[in-house]
């Protein structure tokens, strides 16, 4: 950390860059809105063409009025420098709107103060209009590669008090103000608009324009240009100039390039903290205000980055009381100093960071302490790593399908997924790839690793080998028969034999034995109709259930298996060849003109979704809506890339219809849905089954942010955990179990009358599967400190042998212990989720530490308060006596 006294020079220092700047409050604004943001870090670098698919499939965030992308960590090559010159330059970036402004802009800004050692103006196709739907013409851009010169930095230093800083810190610094005074000679946010600082930091550099953000890759022709970390941003800022370049993201500080969805209800006083501090935003944008307070807490204070996100994203309430004394030391005194600088609202932060001092680049997602925007976290690792953030899942899955493709070395599945917790004491709501320098004789491979804010480091299961097609030695054909052998099971119709069958194999064969294995599946299920439910029923078991992988990364398994089952349904007829007998049709982008409804002894409409649009006319759901409208009633769905609303539009009493979902879905599925039932074989989206009346929903994995909001009914299972606000303002008589956890705000405002006469309920039980696919608790049911808040109505029952669960946690409910009517009540449920994820109630959730235990043993019950009072009315009490202890709860007692 910088010692107070430099701090204050710098400060000081900075004062006579606002002299003469107008500060006007009044500026336009824009409706607040999510936006879509993704960025990713790779241990190579990797070409700009992967940013574009999770951009381009995050188009429902955007409105084409602004989008950027900032690449970090070159090859030196491909700029035409040397290493020396990329380690050591900064790289200034000048987006040039009206002509014959650079000169002037270097004889007064650039030439005086720089030593030039590369300047040029960066390639660009010949008409922006030959890009389908850009319709502005983006800026030009100057680059130059820089360092200040030293008589320059001298007398910068002695002008400003500024000898207590480095040399580097120094230069840093000059650079920053430089800018500043280039912005504000060039820029008016309320006026003429005729050059700005696009960035200025090392080995990294930032591209904006009026478009989607793939569109600055095409424009800018960086589709095969090199970068070990990539971040865009789609959409437009809620502030500022929404239509011109300068107020899209990402912005800068100096060695950061930042992107944010959401928006700040506490702008201006952010801006006044900002203020006092001598840092005057000038594009007046609540991202830019974010990575000037980002900038001002690591470069200005020299904070630790734990730091810098604590002043950022404060802890709060439980999560602060659980902290470690000597961390509530330091955290209470950062929030004494700058929770009135905090951003307050929903945001998400990702950021692209050089941390120059110790040759390590950063990819950094901050999620707010309320977590009211949607983030996703994931990390594969192998011979090739990638970290990865996005707002949405389907946006990772789609930059690990466009790197698998050039580099099989990556997988298209990651080894973990993960959401932050906001604010929280378990991971502090952030997450930091960090790609440090592995062989300094090659500069250009370095090794990615990821921690938490508190520095704890996220691993995947070790000594486990991924698989690598051009490495795998396949048998030639006849050679080894016998080393795999299904016929048994597909004569004798038992998909559960062939499961275990393959289950037990993978301990002993290696990815050969799997891949024959699949190989001869796959012959089978083309033999007819029997032979492929088998199959199918046989391949969607091994993807949806947990057990043990051995020396292979379930994320490889998990791609053979997607892969087989993928070329299998490649296979059937389209619906133009009626002769073929099958109950099962496809249909895809290319023949959806034969589209029709089914003929005799047709019953299944496969959907082969690859090329469809993920929303609108002509995307695959409206076409399976107007399927059912047709006749079809089962639906099998795969090739997914985040293709939204499944289930929806199909209208009252849905009731018969199946739809099973594999790859990777998007949001808003099941959502209103009347009596249909759905099977997502994997993770799924934000915003799932809002609304929904009834029906029956199954979820092989972890679902996103605000599931089943508004919902009225139906039965849910979730494998996994549901992120933040799962069943707020819920009605009616939804009952859902939830395996995992969730991140906060279950069930707030639930309204959903009484469990024993019709009403709903949650279960949660706070456990999940490990690299073995053992069922094992979390270190808690439930972390967050908002369980059933304001809830009028309904139950939610939680595994909690430990009773972990206490009062602070809840605003309005009371925990109550669990009566026999309450297991009589969950039991058909709890059974119904153990045969369609093998969770045992007996083995796994029963056993506590070894022991059977009784079920008012390991459950517990949280009501409202009101419920509870009409309850012990109706038993002839005339108050409630609190529970002393968690024991005495659980046996039912009172206080004294």
């Amino acid at each position: 950390m910088q010692d107070a006294r430099t701090i204050e020079r710098i400060i000081r220092s900075r004062k006579p860059l606002l002299d003469g700047l107008e500060r006007r409050e009044r500026f336009e604004t824009e409706a607040e809105g999510g936006c879509g943001v993704t960025g990713f870090a790779c241990s190579i670098p990797v070409r700009g063409r992967h940013i574009f698919e999770p951009s381009r499939q995050m188009h429902n965030r955007g409105n084409g009025r602004g989008g950027g992308i900032a690449a970090m960590g070159f090859d030196p090559r491909m700029l035409g420098v040397s290493r020396e010159i990329l380690d050591e330059d900064y790289i200034l970036q000048i987006a040039v709107m009206e002509e014959n402004v650079i000169r002037d802009l270097e004889e007064k800004w650039i030439t005086p103060h720089f030593d030039v050692h590369l300047s040029e103006q960066i390639p660009h196709i010949d008409d922006y209009r030959d890009i389908r739907g850009l319709d502005v013409r983006p800026p030009d851009v100057w680059r130059y590669f820089v360092r200040v010169k030293p008589p320059a930095l001298s007398a910068f230093r002695e002008r400003n008090g500024l000898d207590g800083l480095t040399a580097r810190r120094a230069e840093d610094e000059f650079v920053y103000r430089n800018s500043f005074g280039i912005n504000r000679a060039y820029y008016d946010a309320y006026g003429r608009q005729r050059a700005f600082v696009l960035s200025h930091g090392r080995n990294f550099f930032i591209l904006k324009i009026v478009g989607y953000a793939e569109k600055v890759v095409q424009y800018y022709q960086l589709e095969n240009f090199k970068a070990h970390a990539w971040i865009a941003h789609q959409r437009y800022p809620t502030k500022g100039r929404v239509w011109h370049p300068g107020g899209a993201h990402p912005f800068i500080g100096l060695n950061e390039a930042l992107v944010h969805n959401g928006d700040f209800a506490n702008y201006h006083s952010v801006a006044e903290y900002l203020s006092q501090r001598n840092i005057r935003p000038l594009f007046l944008t609540d991202t830019e205000v974010s990575v000037l307070l980002f900038d001002l807490y690591s470069r200005t204070y020299g904070y630790p980055l734990e730091y810098v996100i604590e002043a950022l994203a404060p802890t709060m309430e439980r999560d602060f009381d659980r902290l470690p004394p000597e961390k509530q030391a330091v955290y209470r005194a950062l929030q004494a100093a700058h929770i009135h600088g905090s951003p307050d609202g929903p945001w998400f932060f990702i950021i692209a960071r050089n941390d120059t001092e110790n040759q390590r680049l950063q990819l950094i997602g901050i999620t707010d302490t309320a977590m009211l925007r949607p983030q996703v976290f994931a990390l594969h690792d192998g011979q090739v790593q990638v970290g990865l953030v996005c707002s949405e899942k389907q946006a990772i899955d789609a930059t690990l399908k466009s790197l698998s493709d050039e580099d099989p070395r990556i997988g298209t599945v990651a080894d973990l997924y993960w959401n932050a917790r906001g604010g929280s004491h378990t991971d502090g709501g952030a997450f930091i790839f960090n790609l440090d320098l592995h062989d300094e004789g090659n500069p250009l491979e370095r090794r990615l690793t990821c921690n938490d804010k508190f520095g704890r480091e996220i691993r995947v299961p070790e000594n486990q080998t991924p698989y690598l097609p051009g490495r795998v030695y396949y048998l030639m054909e006849g050679e080894g028969s016998g080393r795999v052998e299904t016929a048994s099971f597909f004569e004798m119709q038992r998909p559960d034999l062939l499961y275990r069958y393959i289950r037990d194999g993978i301990a002993s064969w290696d990815y050969a034995d799997l891949f024959d294995c699949l190989q001869e599946i796959k012959f089978w299920a083309l033999k007819g109709d029997a032979h492929f439910e088998a199959a199918l029923q046989c391949l969607t078991d091994l993807i949806d259930r947990r057990y043990p992988t051995f020396d292979k990364k379930r994320r490889s398994v998990l791609q053979l298996l997607h892969q087989t089952l993928e070329t299998i349904l490649h296979h059937f007829p389209s619906l133009d060849r009626e002769e073929d007998r099958s109950a099962y049709r496809l249909i895809d982008w290319e023949t959806r003109r034969f589209f029709r409804g089914p003929a005799y002894g047709e019953k299944v409409l496969i959907i082969d979704a690859a090329l469809f649009p993920p929303e609108g006319d002509h995307c695959d759901s409206r076409l399976m809506a107007e399927a059912y409208h047709r006749g079809w009633r089962r639906f099998i769905v795969f090739g997914l890339k985040g293709q939204r609303f499944h289930g929806c539009g199909f209208g009252p009493d849905s009731g018969g219809v199946r739809i099973d979902i594999y790859g990777s879905s998007g949001d808003y599925l099941a959502s209103g849905i009347d009596g249909m039932q759905i099977r997502v074989h994997g993770n799924a989206q934000d915003q799932l089954a809002q609304i929904m009346k009834s029906g029956k929903l199954v979820i092989y994995g972890d679902t996103g942010q605000t599931f089943m909001y508004g919902a009225k009914g139906g039965e849910v299972y979730v494998m996994g955990n549901a992120a933040g606000r799962p069943l707020i303002n819920a009605v009616g008589r939804p009952r859902v179990v939830i395996n995992g956890t969730c991140l906060d705000y279950l069930a707030e405002s639930f309204m959903a009358g009484d469990p024993y006469n019709g009403g709903g309920f949650v279960i949660l039980n706070g456990v999940a599967f490990d690299a073995d696919g053992r069922v094992v608790p979390q270190p808690s049911p439930y972390p967050g400190s908002n369980l059933f808040s304001l809830a009028s109505g309904g139950a939610i029952y939680i595994r909690d042998p430990w009773r972990t669960v206490d009062a602070q946690q809840l605003n309005g409910g009371q925990i109550a212990p669990l009566e026999d009517r309450d297991w009589q009540l969950v039991l058909p449920y709890l059974k119904e989720n153990e045969a369609l994820f093998g969770i045992s109630v007996e083995k796994d959730l029963l056993q506590i530490e070894g022991k059977r235990k009784a079920p008012s043993e390991v459950y517990c019950k949280i009501i409202p308060r009101s419920a509870v009072h009409k309850a012990i009315q109706k038993d002839g009490l005339d108050e409630w006596v609190e529970p002393e202890t968690p024991e005495a709860l659980a046996a039912g007692v009172g206080g004294p």
